[in-house]
């Protein structure tokens, strides 16, 4: 098994507490962000940032979908890590400053992926379509930060 990372990155027009904070908001900005590849979203404890519990399934393909259980840390300031009770997958999410009224948002997952020619093709196609999926997702977070 290869541990498979897909990276996407972001520079939004906002401060990086508000960017943040719309992050760790599960219970309010986090839901308006998901695309249509995210279903049956619901905030099982918590819901703002650190001891939050989250669910939802991830559409990734049109075969493959994830039923994801997210165990939510803040380890350091600007940083939400969103750890899988149901697989080895975490996403990390990195708000850092980018100037004057400005945030890069880094989002980050890695997995173990599969072994063999299955493996080869989720190493090299899975990052891209993940890819995609947390564009869409930072663009709806731009969008909601910048107002």
């Amino acid at each position: 098994m290869a541990q498979v990372e897909a990276t996407t990155e972001r520079v939004v027009a906002a401060d990086a507490e508000k960017v943040f904070d719309s992050l760790a908001d599960y219970t309010g900005t986090r839901a308006k962000l998901l695309p249509e590849h995210f279903s049956e979203y619901e905030v099982r404890e918590g819901g703002d940032g650190e001891g939050t519990l989250v669910h939802w399934k991830l559409q990734a393909t049109s075969k493959r979908v994830r039923d994801c259980l997210l165990e939510v840390s803040e380890p350091t300031d600007g940083e939400l890590v969103e750890k899988d009770r149901n697989s080895s997958m975490v996403t990390t999410w990195r708000v850092t400053p980018a100037g004057e009224g400005r945030a890069r948002v880094v989002v980050t997952s890695t997995w173990n992926g599969a072994g063999g020619i299955g493996g080869f093709f989720e190493k090299t196609f899975a990052p891209k379509g993940l890819g995609r999926i947390y564009d869409a997702v930072l663009a709806r977070l731009a969008a909601e930060t910048e107002k």
